[in-house]
């Protein structure tokens, strides 16, 4: 599937300097898709090489070329819906119902982007000489080194190329070694559109070496991660030493907080959805679920009956809705998180181990928790699987000083027909996002990230843009 591809360098597919390849798993049937090329040092330092060329053809590019380019890039993804659903359901297990809804997401951001490069104003400021004016423009921040993840590869690749693209920066990007051959073919789909060769550059292989090589060098002037908090402290140390810009989206453990007020039917459709969305491996996927005490227990049941409907199977089943875990690894993790839950004094109340009659694939079933405690690892700790610990509350202030304690702050999720109680909880949410009454949240024309421990930055809406500028001003003297 992957020999096609390779190493996307200064406009052309090649195979890597040393001709390595790595492995990618179908984790719905653990079969080899393929074997993908393995970048070596020197592909990397080829890359760097390339985009450094392709920044100053890019940079002087009209704006409303970059536009024009952006845009057919957008009509491109969707034209190819149906190539780019597979590949993601393929290599991460997700439902193909859902790849279509990511491929479609990706194209949005693209269109989205292409509108904002024709908007990157400056400003003039009123001097307060008579003889001097005062401007302050944006410039392109230079070339990008953006690290992308496996559980929304498309959809993450594709703010970080397609903002750097509407900046005026060349870009370089690494996809995960478990979702290679989706954002490949992002990234020809860019060539397809036009792009100029240097401009977008991609480097599949060992994630760690291709970063650390990357952040290392002087040509790199921005780096934008999605990724996990302990991945991101370490790329901040190795960043603080050249100075760079970054982008950090990482962990989340976002509270799901259910008022007495709210309509249980729709509480329960939004958690299901945003729940169980790619089975729990989702940086916004709500994880530690608070229902006012009253309702907790009609919540809880209305939640089992439904969840007990989802079809767990292969992602390209049309009739699937709950496909496997990506990774051997993650279905271990789930696994003993699980164990550790049960040990610290949670009850079972659904779920708690892989489903019968899957002798293949990562699976594992939707699992709800009752007697938590907020002390419990299960609280601290991203699940990122399908695992619902449910817990009680008496009084609005009790449920947002629990749910803000957490050294995470991304997302959170609030029901309730109270317009007052709506308000005040979103303002008083430690989360970089608040989501009232909607599962929707990570859509293109919204500033999306976290604050506290879950990074900084934003992806998304008209601010994106503006951590791939430089501010520049200019004191202006009019008499020589």
């Amino acid at each position: 599937m992957y020999e096609k591809f390779g190493q996307f360098i200064d406009g052309k597919w090649q195979s890597s300097e040393k001709n390595e390849t790595y492995e990618v798993i179908n984790p719905a049937t653990e079969e080899v898709l393929g074997q993908a090329s393995k970048a070596a040092p020197a592909d990397v330092d080829k890359a760097l090489k390339a985009a450094e060329k392709g920044l100053v053809v890019w940079k002087k590019t009209p704006p409303w070329q970059r536009s024009y380019i952006l845009r057919r890039i957008a009509d491109k993804i969707r034209a190819k819906q149906d190539v780019l659903a597979k590949w993601m359901t393929l290599e991460t297990g997700k439902p193909l119902i859902e790849g279509k809804g990511e491929v479609g997401a990706s194209a949005d951001i693209f269109e989205w982007n292409a509108e904002e490069t024709k908007r990157i104003y400056g400003q003039t400021v009123e001097s307060r000489f008579e003889d001097t004016r005062v401007h302050v423009y944006y410039q392109p921040i230079g070339v990008v080194a953006a690290l992308s993840p496996w559980n929304f590869p498309l959809t993450l690749s594709s703010r970080k190329i397609s903002t750097a693209l509407a900046a005026g920066c060349s870009v370089i990007i690494k996809p995960d070694t478990i979702t290679p051959g989706v954002v490949m073919e992002l990234v020809d789909i860019c060539r397809e559109a036009g792009i100029p060769p240097g401009v977008v550059n991609l480097l599949s292989g060992d994630p760690p070496s291709i970063a650390s090589q990357l952040i290392s060098s002087d040509i790199i002037k921005k780096i934008s991660l999605t990724g996990s908090t302990r991945v991101g402290k370490l790329i901040l140390k190795q960043a603080a030493d050249k100075v760079q810009r970054v982008t950090m989206e990482l962990s989340g453990h976002s509270p799901f907080i259910v008022f007495d007020d709210a309509d249980l039917n729709k509480a329960t459709d939004m958690a299901i959805a945003s729940k169980f969305r790619n089975n729990g491996q989702v940086c916004i996927s709500p994880n530690r679920f608070y229902i006012q005490e009253n309702k907790k227990n009609d919540f809880v049941n209305l939640f089992i009956e439904k969840t007990k409907k989802l079809k767990i199977g292969n992602g390209m089943d049309p009739d699937t809705q709950l496909g496997p875990l990506t990774t051997q690894k993650r279905l271990n993790e789930v696994e003993e998180l699980v164990e550790k839950t049960k040990k610290e004094g949670a009850k079972v109340l659904l779920g708690g181990k892989r489903p019968a009659g899957f002798n293949k694939g990562f699976y594992y079933e939707p699992t709800v928790f009752d007697d938590v405690k907020d002390s419990f690892t299960i609280m601290k700790q991203e699940p990122f699987g399908p695992l619902v610990p449910m817990l009680s509350f008496k009084s609005f202030d009790e449920v947002i000083e629990r749910a803000n304690d957490n050294e995470l702050g991304l997302c959170s999720y609030i029901c309730t027909n109270s317009m007052e109680k709506a308000h005040k909880a979103s303002e008083l949410m430690e989360t970089g996002t608040v989501a009232v009454n909607t599962g929707f949240v990570a859509i293109a024309e919204a500033p999306f990230g976290g604050i506290k421990q879950t990074g900084y930055g934003r992806e998304g809406g008209s601010m994106a843009i503006k951590d791939y500028l430089n501010v520049k001003y200019t004191h202006l003297g009019i008499k020589g």
